[in-house]
């Protein structure tokens, strides 16, 4: 009893880039970290849940970096961005711009786990009508959809909030979703919900 381990839960992807992929040494380097009988968890969100000892958590996580591994926290968090597979090449398809996004909104506390799905043009392989809030690259501008909702029987596609944005408008418009929904939503209240009860018209108003 006295030997247990406390450990703790995180996420773990190989960034955003040509797939979600992961290389050998990052897969050799997350096995280190569990035991024989142990098991990854694969999320529908392009990420792996792996258990770590939370005494050594910043040291694994260092760890994980150095071998090109993004972390994440597990819970009502901002998900880190689900994209396209960027068929097209990094520039056409905008990937600087989805990582840019990630960086700035994925880990952050909201009220319930809130995803965010990208896609580089109007194929939508990220199933961006099917998330919370969800972009779409048309040529050189961004479309903003919101209210997806994949699971249930009341599943909906998400409706277009903003369009024909530029990058810097793009973030700002998210970011400013996110501020509203954590500043606004009710605890463990899904961004569904929230857009529900407040409704479109004025989540693009403030």
């Amino acid at each position: 009893m006295g030997n247990e381990v406390n450990k703790i839960k995180i996420a773990v992807n190989g960034g955003i880039g040509f797939g979600a992929k992961l290389n050998s040494k990052q897969l050799m380097t997350i096995s280190k970290y569990m035991g024989e009988d142990e098991e990854l968890e694969l999320t529908t969100f392009q990420q792996l849940y792996i258990e770590i000892p939370e005494v050594k958590q910043s040291e694994i996580i260092e760890e994980f970096k150095s071998v090109g591994l993004e972390c994440y926290p597990v819970g009502n968090f901002v998900k880190s961005l689900r994209t396209c597979n960027f068929c097209k090449g990094e520039e056409e398809e905008g990937m600087p711009v989805a990582k840019e996004l990630n960086r700035r909104i994925a880990g952050k506390p909201v009220p319930f786990t809130l995803k965010v799905a990208y896609t580089g043009c109007p194929v939508g392989c990220g199933e961006p009508m099917l998330s919370d809030i969800g972009i779409m690259k048309i040529k050189d501008h961004y479309n903003i959809f919101v209210g997806g909702k994949a699971k249930g029987k009341d599943a909906v596609v998400g409706s277009l909030l903003m369009e024909n944005l530029s990058p810097n408008e793009l973030y700002y418009a998210v970011e400013k979703i996110i501020d509203l929904y954590t500043q606004t939503g009710k605890k463990r209240e899904t961004f569904y919900k929230f857009l529900t009860r407040i409704g479109s018209d004025q989540l693009k108003s403030q």
